[in-house]
């Protein structure tokens, strides 16, 4: 075997793994992407259930706007006050950029009598939200 085809060999490996590792980092993003998707949706009902079952035990949700630190079990009492300000609205939502385990999120809140553009942050690990940071960016959602 001349020098060409022994190094074709040995290279052989190395792109399998690096092909493995590529399709294994698509899909985490891809199940990232379900599991924001998830979250906009149950967000829009307030459904508890499926809330707490996207959400890490140990979560922290921060609402940087209001000074908020929440743990699982706060945000989750919340939901009855949130069901009432989020009845008629819908929300839209892009992910603008993830990497490193963390996804960037922009949303427009289109409530009955007002919008709101946010960008939020969602850390995903094992397929729970582990944290996720809440900022709002324009009283309307014009820049949508």
């Amino acid at each position: 075997m001349n020098g060409a085809g022994r190094q074709l060999t040995d290279v052989r490996p190395v792109v399998f793994t690096a092909a493995v590792l590529l399709l294994a980092i698509m899909a985490a993003r891809a199940d990232d992407r379900a599991i924001i998707s998830r979250w906009y949706s149950a967000l829009l009902v307030a459904d508890r259930t499926e809330l707490a079952d996207l959400l890490a035990d140990d979560v922290r949700i921060k609402l940087d706007d209001l000074g908020v630190v929440q743990s699982k079990q706060e945000f989750i009492a919340s939901l009855d006050e949130w069901k009432g300000a989020v009845a008629g609205a819908a929300i839209r939502h892009r992910i603008e950029k993830s990497e490193g385990g963390v996804t960037t999120v922009i949303a427009c809140y289109d409530f009955p009598n007002n919008d709101m553009l946010m960008q939020e942050t969602f850390a995903v690990s094992d397929n729970r939200i582990t944290a996720s940071s809440q900022a709002a960016i324009a009283e309307t959602c014009e820049g949508y």
